[in-house]
Parts: C-alpha cells; sequence; structure tokens
C-alpha cells in the first residue's frame, strides 16, 4: 500500500543581484533573531531560573522590530524570523531529550546561511517560485521535476561556502512499496571497497577526496600566502570551498546511486552498527573513513528502506564479524587489519570482507528471528585479549 512522505528536492538557483542582496540580508536577520532569543534564554534561566516560552520569545521579536537599532528587521520577509525561533525550541527540545548538545550562537562565518518560507510566505504558480518581498521569481534549474500535483508546504533557501545557491522545496509525495523478492544480504562497509556483499559483489570506493588530495593542498597553500581580509584571499577561499563542495558533491552522488541500487534489489539489508566518532580516532585511518561516509550511506540505506517497503537490520558493534568463520563458526583469537585472506582450521579460506558480510547476514536473520526482539548478543573472548576488545572496535 502507498504511503505518504515529506519528501525535499533540493535545486540549484542563479538570482539577480537585488535577490542576492534581499537574500543575504534576510540570512543575517535570522542568525541575528535566533542568537537574540538564545541570549534571552540564558539570561532568563541564568537570573530567574526559569525558561522562556515561544510566544514570549515571539513578543520580543514584534518589540525588536520597533527599535530604532533593529527596526531592519521589517524589512525582510516576517516567517523566515519566526521559523528561527521555532527552530532555536526544537534544538532546545533535542537538548533536553539528550538528542543533541545546548543550543550554540551561529557564527557568520561558519554557520550555514539559511532561511526557511513556509506556505504563506512564498507563491507556487505554473512551476515558479516566487519569495515574499521579491517582484520575480527565482531562476531555478530544474534538474528533475516535482511529482505531479505537488504543493510545497516549505521553502528553504541556502547558500554554501562556495557561493552557490540552492532552494530546498518540501512536498509531500505517495510512494508505493517495491515488489518483495525474498532476498537477503549482509552489508560490510571498509576502505578498499565501500561495501562488501555476502553475495561477494564488492562497490569499489571511488575515494573522491584522495583523487582531489593534490588539487586541494595546492589550493590550500595558495589560501595560507594571502593575506587576512584581503580581496585576493577571498578569492582563494572560495576556490578552496569549491574543490570541497566538488568532493562532497560527487561523494554524495555515488552514494545514492550505491544505496538505491542496493535497496531497489534486496528485501532484507543487514548491515553492522559501526561507532564512526570512535574509528575517527584513529589517525591512519581518520581521513579514509571521513571519505567513505559510512554514517552518510546508512541514513540513506535506512530512509529508504522505510519508503520502498524494504527490511533493515543492524548488528551489534561489537559482534566479530571478520574474526569468526562463516563455515564452522570459530573465533580467531587475533586477526590483523593488514590480512585480507585467511584459513581456518576447518580449511575454509576467507577474504576477509566477504567473510565479514557473511557473518553479519547469519546474525541479522537470526536477532530477527529472536522471539523476545532481543538484539544479538556478541561472542566476547573470555581472556584479558577480550577485554581489549571491549574497549575498542574489533579489528575488521
Amino acid at each position: 500500500m502507498a504511503q505518504i512522505v515529506k519528501r525535499s528536492y533540493k535545486y540549484r538557483f542563479y538570482p539577480t543581484h537585488e535577490q542576492a542582496d534581499k537574500l543575504a540580508r534576510t540570512f543575517g536577520c535570522v542568525r541575528l533573531v535566533y542568537n537574540k532569543a538564545l541570549e534571552q534564554h540564558i539570561r532568563a534561566y541564568g537570573t530567574e531560573g526559569r525558561r522562556v516560552s515561544y510566544m514570549e520569545s515571539s513578543s520580543a521579536l514584534t518589540a525588536w522590530k520597533k527599535t530604532p537599532e533593529l527596526g531592519f528587521l521589517s524589512e525582510v520577509s516576517s516567517m523566515p524570523l519566526q521559523q528561527a525561533l521555532r527552530h532555536l525550541y526544537a534544538a532546545f527540545g533535542n537538548f533536553f531529550a539528550k538528542r543533541a548538545n545546548y543550543p550554540a550562537f551561529k557564527s557568520r562565518k561558519r554557520s550555514r546561511a539559511s532561511a526557511e518560507y513556509t506556505r504563506s510566505s512564498f507563491r507556487w504558480r505554473n512551476g515558479q517560485l516566487t519569495l515574499a518581498k521579491m517582484d520575480t521569481p527565482l531562476d531555478v534549474v530544474w534538474s528533475r521535476p516535482l511529482p505531479d500535483g505537488a504543493r510545497p508546504s516549505t521553502v528553504t533557501v541556502s547558500r554554501d561556502s562556495a557561493g552557490r545557491w540552492f532552494v530546498s522545496i518540501l512536498v509531500e509525495e505517495r510512494i508505493r512499496p517495491l515488489a518483495p523478492n525474498g532476498d537477503a544480504v549482509g552489508v560490510d562497509a571498509g576502505i578498499s571497497a565501500l561495501v562488501t556483499l555476502s553475495t561477494g559483489k564488492k562497490v569499489t570506493n571511488p575515494r573522491h577526496e584522495r583523487a582531489d588530495r593534490r588539487r586541494l593542498a595546492r589550493a590550500q597553500q595558495a589560501l595560507a600566502r594571502k593575506a587576512k581580509g584581503s580581496a585576493n584571499h577571498a578569492k582563494a577561499r572560495l576556490k578552496v570551498a569549491r574543490i570541497h563542495a566538488r568532493i562532497a558533491d560527487r561523494r554524495r552522488d555515488h552514494l545514492h546511486k550505491s544505496t538505491t541500487r542496493l535497496v531497489r534489489e534486496t528485501q532484507t539489508v543487514v548491515i553492522e552498527d559501526l561507532t564512526v566518532r570512535n574509528l575517527m580516532k584513529n589517525r591512519r585511518l581518520a581521513r579514509a573513513i571521513s571519505d567513505a561516509s559510512w554514517r552518510e550511506m546508512r541514513a540513506m540505506l535506512e530512509y529508504k528502506a522505510a519508503w520502498y517497503g524494504r527490511e533493515l537490520l543492524v548488528v551489534d558493534r561489537w559482534f566479530p564479524s571478520s574474526k569468526l568463520c562463516s563455515a564452522c563458526g570459530t573465533l580467531q583469537r587475533s586477526l590483523p587489519l593488514h590480512v585480507r585472506k585467511w584459513r581456518c582450521a576447518c580449511g575454509a579460506v576467507h577474504d576477509r570482507d566477504v567473510n565479514a558480510a557473511e557473518n553479519i547476514l547469519a546474525a541479522g536473520l537470526a536477532e530477527r528471528r529472536n522471539a523476545c526482539g532481543a538484539g544479538v548478543r556478541p561472542q566476547r573472548e573470555s581472556s584479558r585479549a577480550g577485554d581489549r576488545q571491549r574497549s575498542r572496535k574489533p579489528s575488521r
């Protein structure tokens, strides 16, 4: 049965000088309102021990617009400013629910420049998008069509560090689940191969960052030689940002294609629960792990599986997928990272990554069959080596 989901479509657009100026001022006002509201929260809690309600912040925003110092807030659309207050309260909600850190002030240089418009603050007519306080529609490059009959509910305009302008359109879309095929596959994430499947297939890791590393290094060296605050420094910074954007775009495109193909072809996908934050502490592998972007790949698999009626199973992070023989179940005492193929005492010869993917698949299916719904209990070693294993990710 088809389900209705909220889905965003992101497009690049090219604003006129007037539109770019209005949007830049809107971005600044959004950042200012967010920071002033956060300061109000901190002051009220520090001096009076109370929390500030949304209505109180909204009333304060109205008062700010009437002051001579902040009267310029009335020159931009009011809806992005109200949305900034809602985003702040969402940030506090995530903090109190222990899902995020305490909200931080937005920096002009480091924060993402964006503004969110709700339905009453933009006009969508005949495939053209016009924002509030603007007379002409945005020059959007429609790289793919919106769903038939789609009515945008929210429009988010942003500008990245490379100076590119984007508009993200949120619509409700009816998505039909894919026909079930009964196939199941285990997925082992890696560096030499982005993913290795239990079927033996390996998806190549393009290593986009390494491909552009020399070009990026030259651009960063040129930036370091420029005087800060000069026009040449700004040009050199923009060049570095464009190289980073090229790397990120190519990486994201490859991840989308790989995860979509995996979800479309397989009914049940089993992955391993990797602690990427801890793995990034390895100085030798941090750059390669960051370039592989395992966390983003998992996020894509999660929402795509939910959209298309697929099942995504996650195996415990301590499960010794690489050191466990998929043929006889014998657990190897140690298996260094440089060992890519190994022979078990039972005579089976394993490719390290394929063996790990096969074990991940078996563990995930065992978890699904578990009547109580508990996760797979990892097989730990009883020796002191096992104690060391509990303190870090097992060798893959």
